[in-house]
């Protein structure tokens, strides 16, 4: 029988020859930290904290609100009917993020409670039938050894809601970051989504999960797909929404 002091010891030596680090900036932490050293922890208070439209996800102060939406969504076209954020692409949320779309999958943890506390808040939380990660085209999924967005998806808590994966991308684009314009990231995306033949999404609603939201090109372009394949509402979950000051 393990006694307190011998397990005590037991992860004393662990500690001593392999010190836990944080999973963000690798700098050596307690294991009482949660995986994230201090710093990373304050960075990603900073991030989450603001208030945000429910419409773009862009920071916006309730005051400022006009039928429910900040003044940048006045007169655009956005196809999904709401959205949640994690928080915003910056600091050391901006730091996993990356990480985790190169490589560091060990992040999935981290930023699925980010993404799932998130989704939890939402007010589209009780309408959602399907969660339908934004997907990668074949050749990138291929490179990569997986879509960010899917493992993420798998990282949501809710009692009816399952994964789909009916959206396809039926041509390969170019890396939105590389586009100039937010024009440009628009025609980049138009026509490169698809619905599986013969799969049925009528009448369905429908949360799309992708990791960041810059112009809002790629979602709208889904949303657009959905609809058109007779989804009832679209939303979308983020972990971040880009450009925003702090």
């Amino acid at each position: 029988m393990i006694t307190q002091k011998t397990n005590f010891l037991f992860h004393s030596i662990i500690q001593l020859f392999w010190p836990a680090v944080c999973i963000n900036c690798n700098k050596n932490i307690n294991e009482t930290e949660n995986n994230l050293c201090k710093d990373c922890w304050n960075e990603l208070i900073v991030c989450t904290g603001s208030d945000y439209c429910t419409r773009c996800g862009k920071d916006a102060s309730i005051a400022g609100m006009i039928d429910g939406t900040c003044p940048d969504c006045q007169g655009k076209e956005i196809f999904f009917d709401g959205i949640a954020r994690a928080g915003i692409y910056a600091h050391s949320l901006q730091n996993m993020i990356l990480a985790f779309k190169n490589g560091k999958t060990e992040l999935d943890f981290a930023l699925g409670f980010l993404a799932d506390s998130a989704l939890q808040g939402s007010r589209f939380y009780g309408d959602i039938d399907f969660f339908v990660p934004v997907p990668l085209h074949w050749t990138r999924r291929l490179r990569r050894g997986y879509n960010q967005s899917k493992i993420i998806a798998g990282k949501l808590k809710h009692p009816t809601a399952k994964i789909n994966t009916d959206l396809v991308r039926i041509r390969k684009t170019k890396m939105q970051p590389t586009m100039p314009s937010p024009a440009a990231r628009t025609k980049n995306v138009a026509g490169a989504f698809a619905i599986r033949y013969r799969h049925n999404l009528s009448d369905k609603n429908i949360c799309l999960i992708d990791d960041i939201k810059t112009t809002g090109a790629t979602l709208n372009e889904c949303a657009r797909i959905l609809i058109e394949a007779g989804a009832n509402k679209v939303f979308a979950l983020v972990l971040a929404v880009a450009g925003q000051k702090i």
